[in-house]
């Protein structure tokens, strides 16, 4: 018996086919010449008159065959997709992480779902901000921040000083330089904060991340392999739709 992973696999391709002979099919049926043909032949009035070889057009589409073609034709691809959306109502698996049961009993489709969704989320945990990591941070619990020890730098003032040259004399003043020296004042207390996030948390997630996406993929494998259930549609459906009436 065949497995919901080959339904899956051949899907796509009788979608594909589908298509293009539908297609194909319907623009046959939308060229009138193709669905015309004419026959005819010529009799002159008497022996004597002139004579003309007969003309003839072939039909080459007749709509009932083309009817049959695409029942044909759609009935495969309904087939098989009944067949795959009916194996999926039951077709389930766990998701196990490190030997414990994460999710139990997921159905294939909503794994699928999962899978794509754990990309982005990937991503955005690998966007996530990282504490700088040339700082010293311990938990702000008060304020559920990060923060750095407290760092203690001086505050400095400029004082303009007098550097005597030369006394002053009874002829001349005194020559005087003015300079300026740093005066500590006080003393500033700094200590940063931050709300990003430890780069050890981050890789953790990521971490997690990743063995959760390897979990899903593990349990779609293993709910598509269950054995198919098999529905034909594609007959009911267009016996109904392209079927004769009773007369």
């Amino acid at each position: 018996m065949a497995k919901l992973n080959q339904i899956i696999a051949v899907e796509k391709g009788i979608k594909s086919r589908s298509h293009q002979e539908l297609s194909d099919a319907h623009h046959a049926l939308q060229k009138p010449a193709l669905l015309a043909g004419i026959s005819r032949t010529y009799q002159p009035k008497d022996e004597e008159g002139e004579k003309f070889p007969p003309e003839s057009t072939r039909v080459q589409v007749r709509a009932e065959e083309l009817l049959k073609k695409t029942q044909e034709i759609l009935s495969r691809l309904f087939d098989v997709t009944a067949t795959k959306d009916l194996t999926n109502c039951r077709a389930k698996a766990d998701v196990v992480v490190d030997g414990r049961v994460l999710l139990k009993n997921v159905p294939a489709t909503y794994l699928l779902f999962l899978e794509k969704q754990l990309v982005d989320m990937q991503t955005f945990v690998k966007k996530l901000p990282e504490l700088d990591p040339s700082e010293s941070w311990v938990p702000d619990h008060a304020q559920n921040l990060w923060a750095t020890e407290p760092v203690q730098t001086a505050k400095t003032k400029k004082v303009p000083r007098n550097h005597i040259k030369a006394e002053a004399t009874d002829k001349h003043p005194a020559q005087v330089d003015v300079y300026y020296e740093d005066i500590v004042v006080g003393y500033w207390k700094t200590v940063k904060y931050s709300g990003a996030l430890p780069a050890s948390r981050i890789q953790d997630m990521l971490e997690r991340v990743e063995k959760l996406q390897q979990a899903v993929k593990f349990a779609r494998e293993e709910a598509n392999n269950a054995e198919v259930e098999e529905m034909k549609a594609g007959d009911a459906v267009f016996g109904y739709v392209f079927g004769e009436r009773p007369r």
